[in-house]
């Protein structure tokens, strides 16, 4: 198993949205990963409410060494206590915690080690949609990838989540994976990748958790004595020593230096400081009440290794079978959490020292054998070459030549397996730098993303927010609705009475008018017939007295002939006002069809020429007809229409013949009528040079009964009843234009 087993391994990380209050990695207070677990542990029954212990149970899970057998049982229950507690609350979404129960379960087990592994994927994936960090439960997935003997599995695997957390930001997340990449490169013997990416993790370790910060630089200069630069093996592994000094770290991180250091020194052939080394890790295994078995083995093993080099085997033997013992009884494996426990090796050396080959031999072939079951290959070809040079030391050239060829297969494999890691310096800058703009471009990208999110939320907010608005307003119109139907049908009534009463009114007003109007009439013929009765009365008188003067009858009977066509006269003009009437009533109700606005024009204008001839035949009047030719056919009622024009013609007339019987020097009676085309419009424009009509009398001259003709001359019904055929009638529109003693024009506006 890889160093990394050496780090706290932690397996679960901080609670899905939703604990007390959403949780990010930024959000974490800094020494949240540096709590101490047996004081944690000791307040959790203190705590008073139920969601004060259910944030301490996760803290608690969360710093909770899990690749410790004894600790991931440990862990079990607190994870049952967790969902049962954020059952009854809830607070948090408990869906990664289950995944992880399961998987921890299937762990303890054995033999279950796939099915664990998935429901530890699927935990992190929830756990990275809740946006939490999860550095410690990564990297407790590589030894249980180790165990399943999963090497390339792995190295795929976090380099992929990798890319996801740098893209996103994820800087815990981002630490675990350089740390487990970092020992699959020491796995494969690339040393370089291996230390680069310690070194990485080590940066971001340093911002939130010292402990894991400390172990990082203690990898790095370990993999820096083992690749042969012993100046940055010691420096990174005399930092790392300040730092478990100052922060008095003790346990495992105590132990693995202490390693650490004694095997840098025998490296550089200085047995003496080795082993000062091994004996400070003796006494810093005895004060480790959890792994003292584990980590005395180890102490043992790198004492009794320290000895040998001194060429003291015998004081070695006791301290190298007492660390057989505790193996055999923990049954460990060549790699640990302290890191490679290379006992078989000690064994061989100490054999050689006695001269026992035969058991030396075993002992190196069972080293071999154990790194190369665990794909430990940066220790196999060291071991090669100890076989090697022990064959040819004692003459067995097959048995060398058979491990020269493995060592050399093994060479050209990991030369062939680092080169496609291997590139130089300035490609691997150039590659970095074009990651990180890939990054930096994936990043504006899901920021864009993010904003159209919110946009799209808002809009969609805004339209929940129309909605719920349109409903009330729905609401309030229906009430609105229902009141006003009320009130309609309250108008309605009111209404109706109101037209009734404006009828009355109209007939009210009407009969007033012709009441007014056929008054001077009826008064005239009751006079000319009471007359004419005193006339005949004289006359009858007149016969009973002989006496009376000649010729006197004659003159009655004439004047009664007068009375009588005065009669007439009258009557006429009161039919005249009821014929009016009439028509005024039925005003544009005949039937229409295409007419000839020109010839209809032309017609009505000699009609009224020929009527001012019949009254005055000397009357000189000049009538001009300026038609524009092509007219459109107009839909019309050409009866009614010709009555309109012909009343404004009469008018016209009337107004030139008024004017000209005032004697004025040099007047010439004029009238002249025009037609035109403007747009979508006809236009008919009757102007005369009359005596023109003032302001006053311009409001006014389309009522009816308004006239300004002399009694007996006028209804005061042509230009009402004219008004009405061409608008009511015939949608148009007329107009008066008018300056006293210049002109009148009246303008006719129809749709072509």
């Amino acid at each position: 198993m890889h160093f990394f087993q050496t780090r706290i391994l932690l397996g679960v990380l901080l609670l899905a949205g939703g604990l007390l209050g959403s949780r990010s990695a930024q959000a974490l207070p800094r020494n949240y990963w540096n709590t101490n677990y047996d004081s944690l542990r000791r307040t959790l029954p203190q705590q008073p409410t139920d969601t004060a212990r259910l944030r301490t149970l996760v803290q608690l899970l969360d710093i909770t060494e899990l690749s410790d057998a004894q600790r991931r049982e440990q862990a079990l229950p607190l994870l049952d206590e967790l969902l049962a507690l954020n059952q009854q609350l809830p607070l948090l979404d408990a869906r990664p915690h289950r995944h992880l129960r399961t998987g921890l379960g299937l762990w303890m087990q054995g033999g279950a080690d796939e099915q664990a592994l998935k429901e530890l994927h699927r935990a992190i994936v929830l756990f990275d949609q809740a946006h939490h960090p999860v550095p410690k439960l990564l990297i407790d997935l590589a030894p249980l990838y180790n165990r399943m003997h999963q090497s390339a599995a792995r190295l795929t695997y976090f380099r992929r989540q990798l890319a996801y957390y740098r893209l996103h930001d994820y800087r815990e997340n981002a630490a675990a994976c350089y740390l487990v990449l970092g020992g699959s490169y020491r796995h494969l013997g690339d040393f370089n990748q291996a230390i680069s990416c310690f070194l990485h993790a080590a940066d971001l370790f340093q911002h939130f958790d010292r402990r894991l910060y400390a172990n990082e630089l203690m990898v790095a200069g370990n993999t820096y004595a083992e690749w042969g630069n012993h100046t940055k093996a010691v420096y990174y592994l005399q930092k790392a020593g300040r730092l478990l000094r100052h922060y008095q770290f003790k346990g495992l991180q105590e132990v693995y230096i202490l390693n650490a250091l004694s095997r840098l020194y025998r490296q550089l052939e200085q047995p003496a400081q080795a082993l000062r080394y091994a004996e400070l890790a003796v006494q810093a295994a005895r004060h480790d009440s959890t792994n003292r078995p584990t980590y005395t083995a180890y102490a043992l093993l790198l004492k009794g290794a320290a000895l040998l080099q001194q060429g003291q085997p015998a004081q070695a033997y006791p301290l190298l079978r007492r660390s057989q013992q505790l193996a055999d009884s923990l049954h460990m494996d060549i790699s640990g959490r302290p890191g490679e426990f290379m006992l078989d090796e000690a064994w061989a050396r100490y054999y050689v020292v006695r001269q026992q080959y035969g058991q030396a031999e075993v002992h190196w072939r069972t080293a071999l054998q154990k790194a190369t079951v665990s794909q430990l290959n940066m220790l196999r070809p060291r071991l090669l070459q100890e076989l090697i040079r022990f064959y040819d030391a004692h003459q067995q050239p097959e048995q060398a030549q058979q491990y020269t060829r493995v060592y050399l297969a093994l060479t050209d494999s990991l030369v062939r397996t680092q080169g496609r890691f291997s590139v130089a310096q300035y490609e691997g800058e150039r590659l970095e730098q074009a990651q990180n703009t890939q990054i930096a471009n994936l990043r504006q990208a899901q920021l864009v993303q993010t904003l159209r999110l919110r946009q799209r939320n808002l809009l969609l907010g805004v339209a929940v927010g129309a909605l719920l608005l349109l409903v009330g307003l729905g609401a309030v119109l229906y009430r609105q609705l229902r009141r006003n139907r009320r009130t309609l049908a309250q108008l309605r009534a009111t209404q109706q009475q109101l037209v009734a009463a404006e009828k009355w009114a109209f007939v009210g007003e009407v009969s007033a008018g012709i009441a007014h109007e056929l008054q001077n009439p009826l008064h005239f013929m009751k006079r000319f017939a009471d007359v004419s009765t005193t006339m005949l009365e004289q006359m009858k008188q007149q016969n009973q007295y002989s006496h009376a003067p000649a010729g006197l009858e004659h003159d009655i009977m004439a004047g009664l002939k007068q009375n009588l066509q005065e009669i007439s006269q009258h009557g006429t003009r009161a039919s005249s006002i009821i014929r009016d009437m009439l028509a005024h009533s039925r005003a544009g109700t005949g039937p229409r069809h295409p007419t000839d606005l020109n010839t209809l024009v032309a017609e009505q204008a000699y009609l009224a020429y020929q009527g001012l001839q019949a009254q005055d035949s000397a009357a000189q009047v000049s009538l001009t007809l300026d038609l524009a030719p092509e007219l459109p056919l107009l839909e019309l009622a050409p009866q009614d229409m010709g009555r309109a024009l012909l009343n404004l013609l009469t008018n016209a007339f009337y107004a030139v013949q008024q004017r000209a019987q005032t004697a004025e020097l040099g007047y010439q009676p004029q009238v002249l009528v025009r037609t035109q085309q403007l747009g979508r419009t006809v236009e008919i424009s009757i102007r005369d040079n009359g005596l023109g009509i003032n302001e006053e009398v311009q409001q006014q001259v389309f009522q009816p009964f308004f006239t300004t003709k002399p009694a007996g001359e006028g209804t005061g019904l042509g230009l009402s009843l004219s008004h009405d055929i061409i608008e009511k009638g015939h949608g148009g529109l007329l107009q008066v234009k008018s300056q006293p003693g210049e002109f009148t024009e009246f303008v006719v506006m129809l749709k072509a």
